[in-house]
């Protein structure tokens, strides 16, 4: 093992909005802190934070489970290759409460040390109900909220509630920014005709691009999206591309399942009094948080907090 791996701690990510961002961070992550004899692979992440996705991103053709689409394989290959006694994939990937609905705990834990003491590697979404019951941390421990954590445990941790503790929190603020940030691009389209051109995060916030500097009132945006939040609208999956907000808007988007379920539940909102231009990218950026923080500086929105 590299010196870079022994004194490699943990990594954070903005956990990105939509199928391509999030898949693309999760090839990253494969590529940075992935390494051959890894064995135990755990996620730890409430439902629509992205797990699925991010699988993908990291194991491209893997076999999942149980995924985003609702795809279901039963038995899984796991559990099939354990009642056959032979391992015939080099990676499997089991979803524990997924899998728990059929299966006995004692028989995932010895499934999973079975492949493992055969050499082959197993991908573990919701680790942190496994690990109890399996006896041994994972060797790649990653948590997705509003940030992805990547860690490599030692004996001396951390463990999985350790992850589960930060990243069931967050992603309320991951899920309330990606809602505000909807309601922002329908104004924008619906009422100006305007259209961003990438997307961004910040700490507990999002940013929108634009190669032209708007025209439209900052002020007037967020009295606009304040209006939809107070209506209290609902925000349901549509398809794997859209979402619907109340019964009239269908809304394009890539990441239908990282939503809170009604606008009133959004908390916060506010946008940033200008647009802001990067001289890196040359676009203006517009910012809106869900945070209860007064923004003096913006330098320091995504500052490190205990």
């Amino acid at each position: 093992m590299t010196l870079s791996i022994e004194q490699f701690r943990y990594a954070t990510y903005f956990a990105p909005r939509g199928k391509v961002r999030m898949q693309n961070l999760g090839n990253q992550v494969s590529q940075k802190y992935l390494l051959p004899n890894d064995k135990i692979i755990g996620l730890i992440g409430d439902a629509g934070s992205g797990k699925s996705l991010f699988i993908k991103g990291m194991f491209p053709g893997l076999e999942l489970t149980n995924d985003d689409d609702g795809i279901n394989t039963r038995p899984s290959p796991l559990m099939r290759d354990y009642a056959q006694l032979n391992y015939r994939a080099h990676t499997y990937h089991i979803d524990v409460r997924f899998e728990a609905a059929f299966t006995q705990m004692f028989e995932l834990v010895d499934a999973v040390n079975q492949a493992v003491q055969n050499k082959k590697r197993v991908v573990i979404e919701h680790f942190d109900d496994l690990y109890p019951h399996l006896n041994m941390n994972a060797d790649l421990l990653i948590g997705i909220g509003e940030e992805v954590i990547v860690s490599r445990p030692n004996l001396f941790g951390p463990i999985p509630d350790d992850i589960k503790s930060t990243v069931y929190q967050s992603i309320q603020y991951r899920r309330m920014a990606h809602s505000a940030e909807d309601l922002l691009v329908h104004v924008l389209d619906e009422d100006y005709n305007i259209t961003c051109d990438g997307h961004g995060d910040v700490k507990h916030g999002f940013i929108l691009s634009f190669n032209k500097k708007p025209k439209a009132s900052i002020a007037v945006l967020e009295k606009k999206v304040k209006l939809l939040i107070k209506d209290d609208l609902t925000i349901s999956y549509h398809d794997s591309t859209h979402i619907k907000i109340g019964e009239k808007i269908d809304q394009y988007c890539t990441g239908p399942r990282t939503h809170v379920n009604h606008t009133g539940q959004i908390k916060n909102f506010k946008l940033l009094k200008e647009y802001f231009y990067d001289p890196q990218k040359k676009t203006y950026e517009l910012v809106g948080i869900v945070s209860d923080e007064t923004i003096e500086d913006i330098h320091k929105i995504n500052h490190f907090a205990d």
